[in-house]
């Protein structure tokens, strides 16, 4: 019997219940995991309240690491015992569960399964947008909102590993060091300080080629004014909630600008892409380039207290949910 979240419905974290599961022996393709680390992700805020809509009774969560208990017929490469590690199915806010072998990846010796469950989906996620969709350049100058968030110190460190200087934004004063501490060269306050014109005098008047903005509304007209001329927005999140009403005219008016709202499954659809991804991934965290800070812990059936805080924006860096 493992435990396991369900919503009956959309809403607040107060519709996070947690049931009893008998789980079946793992079909053929699968493999059973026991987690010992779930990552807590604003994406899992959206299926709770309905942003991203999910067939209910669903369950929560789409990622975690832990280990090998059983192996379905047919599975090569996973062996009972193994760590291993998983993103993008939901159902991760368990004690236990069957998944198919093919999300599954081994994890080498360098990465334990805590570091891989606060960094599987926000270090992919960081892989494909730096390396991918922005093709970012050494010794280009970039913009990272939310830079001492779990994707945002992520993005920070992923960029000066490829040589770009980092200029994030952060709410409150008390995250200033902790976005210098990732390596952000130059960290403004969000709700105070005139964040396109810092950016314009950080950069000589030129504004950055591309801006990371996973806030959303809040930031998304500061992301327009400190691109420069046929700069690219990358627009991955809405934690201050969606941006809506977009006209097609301002790109025009803040210089022939790009934008794009990816996401990380377009990007990551063949094996092969997913291999490459994970491997880079995998290959920074061992070399120490890129680290994943694990702000907050919280027991595994106390997931709404912690959306609570992530909403709020009381967290740093990644929160781990703990079986």
């Amino acid at each position: 019997m493992v435990r396991a979240a369900r919503i009956e419905r959309t809403g607040g974290p107060e519709v996070i219940d947690w049931i009893d599961v008998d789980l079946p022996d793992p079909a053929p393709g699968e493999v059973r995991m026991r987690n010992t680390a779930v990552g807590l992700n604003f994406i899992d805020t959206y299926h709770r309240s309905g942003l991203y809509t999910v067939p209910l009774p669903s369950g929560l969560g789409v990622e975690a690491a832990g280990v090998v208990e059983a192996v379905g017929e047919g599975v090569a490469g996973l062996e009972v015992g193994d760590r291993a590690a998983t993103f993008g199915a939901i159902g991760a806010y368990a004690t236990a569960r069957n998944v198919a072998a093919a999300s599954l990846f081994k994890l080498p010796s360098g990465v334990n399964e805590s570091v891989a469950a606060a960094a599987m989906l926000k270090g992919c996620t960081v892989e494909f947008m730096v390396e991918r969709a922005a093709k970012v350049q050494p010794g280009w100058t970039v913009l990272v909102h939310a830079a001492a968030g779990g994707v945002g110190q992520i993005l920070v460190q992923w960029l000066k590993a490829v040589g770009a200087t980092v200029i994030g934004t952060v709410g409150r004063p008390d995250k200033v060091a902790v976005a210098q501490a990732a390596g952000a060269d130059h960290v403004l306050l969000s709700r105070t300080d005139d964040v396109a014109a810092r950016v314009r005098e950080i950069t000589g008047g030129d504004g950055v080629p591309v801006v990371f903005d996973g806030v959303g509304a809040a930031t998304w007209q500061t992301s327009l004014q400190a691109c420069a001329r046929r700069g690219l927005v990358v627009s991955y999140g809405n934690a201050s909630g969606p941006v809506e009403g977009v006209r097609l005219g301002a790109l025009n008016d803040h210089g022939s600008l790009f934008v794009t709202r990816p996401k990380l499954y377009d990007y990551y659809v063949t094996p092969e892409e997913r291999a490459a991804g994970v491997g880079r991934l995998f290959a920074l965290l061992e070399a120490g380039k890129v680290r994943a800070e694990i702000g907050q812990r919280f027991a595994l059936e106390d997931a709404a207290e912690a959306h609570r805080a992530l909403e709020a924006g009381d967290t740093t860096g990644s929160t781990l949910l703990m079986p």
